[in-house]
């Protein structure tokens, strides 16, 4: 317990208390303010206990106090855990007394109606107006597992406590992280807090997160998200994760496509919900999971064994089959499988002739027989240099007297050896687990569980090494141009210095033609207007077109078709520009979302982008090295890398753009939307063709 005398604060005084008071505490131990009376009397609290019910002198065992302001000397924390009808003036008086924190299990707010939305309003209120900290309402509060402060009633720890560990649950759901606390509990993964955050009138789960980035008993985070409000808190949260080098693994639930219905522009189509989240959990290094198994899988290996030292994996197995499978997996999830050096080979083969040696290192079940094979290979593969982390499939060999001798063989090659990560897969028993674990080497039933949990520790370790990405400049914001057109959008863009195409804006397809001479070569025409969002669809745009006569004639189609298929639209003459080749279409956009504000996608381009929907999106602002992430995300990144017939595109001119637009995005609050479709990569820089500007 934090004890140095001085007066706690902040969340400090929330997650550390010294002294804990329920309100609406009960004798029978399974009611809402009994159970964590009895969690705190009995699982080892040794601050001071109050319970607060004007209906008892004693509860529990212990004095009971009519109203929080009646107890005695200063009250860190309160549980509070009556009717709705009581939980305001409950809260209030928390305030009225000095309460730092306040853990609220009363329901029947904002998730049942107007009337309950009301009320919690007023809690945040009191909070805000008190400085006190509110966790909840409608939560199942938290525990500290290594204080053994039980702010919860919730049953799962009835049945029994998670070990202390290092790792750090926030849950937005508490019956989903009750459930988290249980698996962790069966597994024997080891928690250092607990926390559901309800409702979030006031501390919600980024809040929670960023604490536990600065909590020392904490090195990895697991987080269980349904929404967030607080785009800007979030963001916090994961930086402090990232500048603290915490891993955060995050079960992101609610994948929708909320609010890419009649979407004005290719950007709002394709910014779902989901894809803007995934953007910035890559973002900021955080890795996303499936599941609650997933999560616990990458946090419990890097609460065991820290992070590797890169991609390179090092296969070890008694079967050949299980072998295959985990290089499978590696390269599926990422990880390479480099071949050992020939020495190494040639000295594993001369202790097991029948040994396959590449990488896999199968040594076959007949290592048993071999009385220090095990050892030996383990110990060549991890001085080969070849390898980051050995990944061992020794089968059942856990359960049985064998297995004992091979977590020696194990933990003696770790400490020999400590820069190289090991992980084991078998089926276990207590004491193999036991030693396995105390050498640092987490152990997994499943080998492809153990490979996908090396795979998402490496990607974190990659990520730490790159964080550190300026953003660079603040530029002049954006003013989007009234009744704003191509041509205007490409003028506004590129006064801020972006490279766009040049072009002639004319009115009529005459002066189309001598646009088209005085440019030369083969050009494009586009009808301009206001209203016309996406041109090809009306036959507004014609390609390739040479000499002054053809673009006369285009000219004319383009203003007849515009006419016909758009016929309320303001049409404001014709654009003429250059045609230009490079290496691929791009398409770099502007979307503000209502968490995260500014964002910006990336992705391959053209008429077909929202059909192929190969885009990413990270938060404005960001810098050259996230926007070159960015750009090797999307999954047709070979057409940039290796085009046929063509040297690479230029990858740090596009990347220096992406990160441009971000900025000028972060810096103009007017921008509600921007696509630049198609961005054409070039061997030799990158330029804008079409611009949309929505203000």
């Amino acid at each position: 317990m934090l004890d140095d005398g001085k007066p706690l604060s902040g969340l400090d005084a929330v997650f550390r208390p010294r002294s804990v008071a329920v309100i609406g505490a009960s004798d029978t131990e399974t009611k809402i303010g009994g159970t964590p009376l009895s969690y705190l009397r009995t699982l080892g609290y040794t601050g001071r206990i109050i319970p607060i019910n004007p209906k008892a002198p004693e509860i529990q065992g212990l004095p009971a106090y009519p109203n929080i302001k009646d107890a005695p000397g200063p009250v860190d924390l309160a549980i509070i855990a009556v009717p709705a009808s009581l939980a305001v003036q409950a809260l209030q008086d928390c305030a009225d007394a000095g309460v730092k924190g306040v853990v609220m299990f009363s329901s029947g707010f904002a998730e049942v109606s107007e009337e309950g939305a009301a009320n919690q309003a007023r809690m945040h209120e009191i909070a805000r107006a008190s400085g006190l900290r509110l966790m909840g309402p409608n939560c199942l509060g938290f525990m500290n597992i290594e204080e053994r402060v039980f702010a919860t009633f919730a049953p799962v720890v009835g049945a029994g406590v998670a070990p202390k560990g290092r790792i750090g649950l926030v849950s937005q759901s508490g019956a989903f992280g009750g459930f988290a606390f249980s698996v962790a509990r069966e597994r024997g993964i080891g928690l250092s807090y607990w926390i559901t955050t309800g409702n979030e009138a006031d501390l919600g789960f980024s809040e929670s997160v960023e604490w536990l980035a600065s909590d020392p008993g904490t090195d990895v985070i697991v987080g269980y998200m349904e929404g967030c409000r607080d785009g800007d808190g979030l963001r916090r949260a994961l930086d402090a994760c990232r500048r603290a080098g915490k891993p955060l693994i995050v079960c992101k639930v609610g994948k929708t496509e909320a609010g890419a219905k009649a979407a004005a522009s290719h950007t709002a189509a394709l910014a779902g919900e989901d894809a803007v989240f995934d953007g910035v959990f890559r973002q900021y290094n955080v890795v996303r999971a499936d599941s609650i198994e997933e999560c616990l899988d990458i946090a419990y290996a890097a609460s065991i064994a820290g992070l590797p030292k890169g991609p390179r994996v090092g296969l070890y197995t008694v079967s050949g089959g299980a072998g295959v499978l985990m290089a499978d997996m590696a390269e599926a999830r990422g990880l390479t499988v480099p071949e050992f050096s020939r020495e190494t080979q040639d000295k594993v083969l001369a202790m097991v002739p029948f040994a396959g040696t590449r990488n896999p290192l199968d040594i076959t079940g007949q290592v048993s027989q071999i009385p220090g094979a095990s050892r030996t290979a383990l110990g060549l593969m991890a001085a080969d240099g070849a390898c980051d982390t050995i990944v061992s499939f020794i089968s059942a060999a856990g359960l049985g007297p064998a297995g004992m001798e091979m977590a020696g063989d194990i933990a003696h090659v770790r400490a020999a050896r400590p820069e190289v990560m090991q992980v084991v897969a078998t089926l276990p028993s207590p004491a193999f687990r036991k030693a396995v674990e105390a050498a640092g080497v987490p152990v997994f039933e499943d080998p492809n569980r153990a490979v996908n949990a090396v795979a998402a520790l490496a990607r974190i370790a990659r990520g730490f090494a790159a964080s550190g990405d300026g953003t660079g400049d603040t530029p002049a914001p954006l003013t989007v141009p009234a009744d704003c057109t191509e041509p205007l959008a490409l003028a506004a863009l590129g006064e801020r210095g972006l490279p766009v195409v040049d072009f002639r804006h004319v009115r009529t397809a005459a002066e189309a033609g001598q646009a088209a001479e005085e440019i030369g070569g083969p050009v494009v025409v586009k009808i301009v207007s206001p209203d016309i969002g996406h041109k090809s669809d009306i036959g507004g745009v014609e390609l390739n077109l040479t000499g002054r006569a053809a673009v006369e004639a285009a000219g004319d189609r383009i203003l007849t078709a515009a006419r016909t298929k758009a016929p309320g639209a303001r049409l404001d003459g014709l654009m003429v520009a250059p045609m230009r080749r490079g290496v691929a279409e791009c398409v770099i956009g502007v979307q503000r979302d209502p968490t995260f504000g500014p964002v910006v996608m990336f992705g391959l381009g053209g008429v077909h982008v929202e059909a192929l929907r190969d885009v990413v999106f990270r938060a404005a602002p960001f810098g050259e090295a996230e926007a070159k992430a960015m750009i090797h995300q999307v999954r047709a990144i070979r057409l940039l890398t290796h085009p046929r017939g063509s040297d690479p595109a230029d990858i740090d001119a596009l990347a220096s753009l992406l990160a441009q637009v971000s900025r000028i995005a972060a810096a103009s609050p007017g921008l509600e939307s921007a696509d630049m479709n198609p961005v054409l990569a070039l061997t030799d820089g990158a330029v804008i063709l079409d611009a949309l500007l929505i203000g």
